[in-house]
């Protein structure tokens, strides 16, 4: 069973602007893919569909087999605590400390304070913020920022997490690191989806790549394909 699905997506937006026309592919349990292609070719949009800040205007998004078009109401929430969300714009809570953005989606599980200390730290260390528990968003450099939202993202080890050109901020050296450790999670029972314009970084990875053009499915590129360039 597939971890997700796009069966013939599209999502057109008000004034006529199709982001995505008849979109079809599959997520396999433990899978590590990147979606990539010209900036307004639906990369972000299609992300959007599946943490439901987005609805299709035709077509179907499974999760597992739960059709995203028949979650309402509280149930969003629900969903959203299976998929974890890198944004490109962090999104963090000004107000909170570093240790308490992290915590956030173990705190909405109910999870034990003790757990979840031991997670959240767990988490900076291996983002290299672990002397940064206590700062706000704001002491913080963009690149430091994303590092915190990917450590939101992964501290709860969501069924998919899906990431929105996580790397922008970061230099090449700690832009590995990163890939390095969403590269580990599949081995953890995550799978794992990066929009990303850096054709340097996906080739290198070599892992399954969605090519999207004008809102189209224009390729879907094996890691052996890309093996043999």
């Amino acid at each position: 069973m597939s971890v997700l699905r796009f069966d013939n997506v599209s999502k057109q937006y008000p004034g006529g602007h199709a982001a995505l026309s008849d979109v079809s592919f599959e997520v396999r349990p433990g899978e590590m893919l990147f979606v990539t292609g010209h900036s307004g070719a639906g990369k972000s949009t299609l992300l959007k569909l599946i943490h439901l800040s987005e609805r299709p205007s035709r077509g179907a998004v499974l999760f597992g087999e739960r059709n995203l078009m028949k979650v309402r109401g509280r149930r969003v929430a629900l969903h959203r605590r299976e998929v974890g969300v890198v944004f490109q714009d962090h999104r963090l809570l000004t107000d909170r400390s570093v240790f308490e953005n992290v915590a956030l989606p173990l705190i909405l599980r109910g999870m034990r304070r003790g757990e979840i200390a031991k997670r959240v730290r767990g988490a900076l260390e291996k983002l290299g913020l672990g002397a940064r528990e206590r700062a706000l968003p704001t002491q913080l450099s963009a690149g430091e920022q994303q590092r915190v939202g990917i450590a939101r993202a992964v501290v709860s080890e969501p069924r998919l997490l899906v990431a929105d050109e996580p790397t922008g901020n970061l230099d090449p050296t700690l832009s590995a690191e990163i890939m390095a450790l969403f590269s580990s999670l599949p081995a953890r029972g995550t799978s794992v989806m990066i929009a990303s314009h850096d054709l340097g970084l996906v080739k290198r990875m070599k892992k399954r790549v969605l090519v999207l053009d004008h809102g189209r499915l224009a390729d879907d590129i094996s890691p052996e394909d890309l093996a043999d360039e």
